[in-house]
């Protein structure tokens, strides 16, 4: 077997570009690897997670956060540009350059040890690798369409701009790139997928929930279908996932609810490992478990508790009844903070230090990835997109099961009811969206591109998912995936001044890239 010698460059200038000069690749510095072992291939894949994340940019551009005044605090410039719908100047953890950035050293790591494998011969020994490498470059370029992308539909695919995918390590300076078609982006990230899936082998790790093990992988797959309107392969993807006991999948937030009122404690219990819920966890340097967690970071545009979380989000009323009834939901009664901000005990305040010592080093977020839940509610949907409404009822009914109190049994009359007549639309008399305040609801305008809506009892189906799911992944950007997929229009409050509206074809709906990328000669996303 050939030996390779592969080095890794992971210098990456504006996500896409190597810095490198022939002299300097003439040696090889004491900090580089020769990747010539199947075990430096295993260990390099641990760079192709990315260790930054576009949560905090989608929840604060999503109606998960209002405009509590200018009395309150800001974050930094990220925080509001991203709530006021702006192009962004920030240089925050959380910012598109840092995102951008990072994103793509993952997917040079992916390319990277992909090429190694083929130098070492790349015979079936590396099929695990092989597949890890794949459904990470796939994994981190959907992350960055779904931020920096316009939704897809195979109506519009043709016509929105994708992104870079490079399938190389890099060799050159300055290594020429087009960003091609939505479509070409998705096909990409398709034929990755279906690569990768059936190579997964978890027995190529140690902890396998900090890698995509092949219930994640196949739980990332369900997203990418559900996104990409592929409904029958979406549910044969969570059907990998949940099998045919999907209840062991949710997450115990019966138990959470009765720990000690103890913010910290409880995120740990949320994050834990050990959960059968947690299918994937990735650590980032991110500020978003300050913005969107129990600390005093950025008030001003925030989840607070007087207009969204009462009359939108947790303690609005659904399948379970209303929060002052005997069977409230669960996650509605492990919540923390005030009425400017109120989260749901989720994501920790940790901290990765430098210097002990001197207090320096980096804030962390631990996320969950890939979920039971999730996995539970794209089934779900699938099934109330192809109107087959017994089945989208049935997986509706384990996880309200899982997640209220009492013994609540759900018809299709509760949703047709709950989500079809007693809720109004979240909109003024003339359909101009409605920011939040005492009269929203959860409740909006679906203008979904690709697919139809046949009736009005499909329509309430689909509404009652899109809540669950807002309360679900709350603080994990779906929700701003979920705006951007069925066309939802939404407003921004602004204290002392009129409302921002996002209109369903919106080009701001495709967050901008970051400013050095552009001027490095990539196309801009459009602006009107």
């Amino acid at each position: 077997m050939m030996k390779s010698k592969s080095i890794v460059y992971l210098l990456v200038a504006a996500g896409l570009t190597l810095v490198s000069c022939d002299d300097f690749l003439d040696k090889m510095p004491d900090d580089r690897a020769e990747i010539n072992t199947a075990e430096k291939v295993t260990k390099l894949l641990v760079s192709a997670y990315p260790e930054t994340t576009p949560y905090l940019m989608q929840e604060m551009a999503s109606d998960n956060v209002t405009d509590n005044g200018a009395e309150y605090q800001k974050g930094g410039l990220t925080q509001e540009e991203a709530y006021l719908w702006k192009d962004f100047t920030g240089s925050e953890n959380d910012a598109p350059h840092a995102v951008w950035n990072n994103t793509f050293v993952a997917v040079a790591a992916a390319n990277q040890a992909l090429k190694s494998i083929e130098e070492l011969g790349g015979g079936p020994e590396f099929n695990a690798q092989r597949g890890e490498a794949l459904i990470c470059r796939a994994y981190s370029l959907f992350m960055l369409a779904n931020c920096f992308c316009m939704a897809y539909s195979p109506e519009t695919a043709d016509q929105y701009l994708g992104l870079p995918y490079p399938t190389e390590p890099e060799t050159t300076v300055k290594p020429a790139y087009s960003r091609g078609t939505l479509r070409q982006l998705y096909d990409n990230i398709q034929r990755d997928i279906e690569a990768a899936l059936p190579l997964i082998d978890d027995n190529l790790y140690t902890v396998p929930k900090y890698h995509f093990n092949k219930k994640a992988a196949y739980a990332f797959a369900a997203r990418f279908y559900l996104y990409s309107q592929q409904w029958d392969k979406a549910i044969e993807a969570a059907n990998a996932v949940l099998g045919t006991t999907p209840e062991a999948y949710m997450r115990d937030w019966k138990y959470i609810s009765k720990m000690p009122q103890d913010y910290p404690s409880r995120c740990d219990e949320y994050i834990s490992a050990s959960s059968p819920a947690n299918l994937l966890l990735m650590t980032s340097t991110s500020l978003l478990s300050r913005y969107m967690g129990a600390s005093g970071t950025g008030m001003r545009y925030s989840h607070n508790n007087s207009e969204i979380n009462t009359h939108e989000t947790f303690r609005a009323p659904g399948l379970w009844g209303s929060y002052d009834s005997a069977v409230p939901l669960y996650m509605a009664t492990s919540m923390f903070g005030k009425d400017e901000k109120v989260v749901v005990s989720k994501y920790g305040i940790y901290f990765q230090y430098v210097d002990k010592v001197n207090g320096t080093g980096y804030p962390q977020a631990v996320t969950v990835t890939c979920s039971g839940p999730e996995v539970l509610l794209i089934r779900a949907e699938a099934y109330a997109i192809k109107n087959e409404l017994d089945k989208a009822l049935a997986d509706l009914q384990v996880w309200v099961k899982a997640n209220a109190a009492g013994n609540i049994t759900i018809t299709t009359e509760d949703i047709e009811a709950l989500y079809g007549e007693d809720l109004s639309y979240s909109e003024y008399e003339d359909g101009t969206p409605r920011a939040a305040s005492d009269k929203s609801t959860p409740k909006k305008r679906l203008h979904p591109s690709g697919f139809s809506i046949t009736d009005e009892t499909q329509e309430a189906f689909i509404h009652c998912i899109l809540h669950i799911r807002r309360l679900e992944l709350f603080a994990d950007g779906r929700r701003w995936e979920d705006i951007k997929r069925y066309g939802i229009e939404i407003a921004h409050k602004r204290a002392g001044q009129d409302d921002i509206i996002l209109r369903k074809d919106d080009p701001r709906r495709a967050l901008q890239l970051p400013s050095d990328v552009i001027a490095a000669g990539l196309e801009a996303n459009p602006r009107n």
